[in-house]
């Protein structure tokens, strides 16, 4: 089972709390982020014998912090290869608009399956 974080961007960095768990942290980098929410989950869940891992999380992050933190993926490409007009992507991405779940799912399936083409890519060496 993971736990889903719900991460937000704020003023001094980010805060993430749990869906399902009285539990709330932050931090100035999404990998301090992390690093706080496996300690305050680990403070909640004393009592268990297994300490949390990052493998137990599911963070999840809106598309303007997606944008923010994977700057290496570039918007302009990412709507050419989706099929979807790159001005809407800039709003989405910029905050200016709000995507309907469709539209999400239609992001999210062109960035993994970049990330699936990525994690098979070899080198000639």
């Amino acid at each position: 089972m993971k736990i889903v974080m719900i991460v937000e961007k704020t003023k001094t960095g980010y805060s993430a709390y749990a869906e399902n768990y009285p539990v709330y942290t932050v931090g100035k980098t999404l990998e301090e982020l992390k690093s706080q929410i496996i300690d305050a989950l680990n403070l909640y869940f004393d009592n268990t014998k297994k300490p949390i891992e990052e493998k137990d999380l599911k963070i999840t992050l809106d598309l303007p912090q997606f944008f923010e933190f994977y700057k290496v993926i570039n918007a302009k490409a990412l709507s050419e290869r989706i099929g979807m007009n790159q001005s809407l992507l800039a709003q989405y991405i910029k905050g200016h608009k709000k995507p309907s779940i469709n539209q999400t799912k239609r992001i999210l399936k062109g960035i993994q399956q970049i990330g699936n083409e990525l994690a098979t890519v070899s080198f000639i060496v």
